[in-house]
């Protein structure tokens, strides 16, 4: 199973891309695209865009992982996280592959045991868990996370909850 996970944002946009073979968990790739501040939301929108739809064409991931929405204090960036997230639903739906949504409570508890865990806490048991030895970004630990969320949850539970 190869599941892609981001972790949306209006400046930065994390990715990582695990895949689970054999009771085993492999980092194929992730990274963060970075937004120039020059260009306007809609460009900014637009070149997610494009170098998601790349990343999914080159490793064609099973799956894909978002966080769910949250409420925020700040409703300006609330809708501008909402936006990056529509394009993350496109390019699933284009894609035609499964979204899964979970909340960060729910990833901090499947990665690190605690669903209260902090920023540092997630990166630290991503790198860990990944064998990395340089720490990475929070937007590419987060997305790995989320896909470490997926590979670990139970299917059978899955297929209960997503029943009409």
């Amino acid at each position: 199973m190869r599941i892609i996970g981001i972790d949306p944002g209006s400046r930065y946009t994390g990715y990582g891309i695990l895949e689970e073979k054999n009771g085993h968990i492999y980092c194929l790739g992730g990274g963060c695209i970075t937004l120039a501040p020059s260009l306007s939301f809609a460009e900014k929108l637009g070149f997610i865009y494009k170098e998601l739809k790349k990343i999914m064409d080159d490793f064609a991931p099973h799956e894909m992982v978002v966080e769910e929405i949250f409420f925020a204090r700040n409703v300006k960036s609330a809708l501008k996280l909402a936006h990056v997230r529509g394009v993350i639903l496109l390019l699933s739906v284009q894609a035609g592959i499964p979204l899964r949504e979970y909340s960060p409570l729910e990833v901090k508890q499947s990665v690190v045991g605690y669903g209260r865990a902090t920023k540092e806490q997630v990166q630290q048991m991503v790198n860990r868990l990944l064998r990395f030895k340089d720490p990475l970004p929070y937007d590419q630990t987060d997305a790995l996370a989320l896909a470490f969320c997926r590979i670990h949850r139970n299917p059978v539970l899955d297929a209960e909850f997503s029943r009409p």
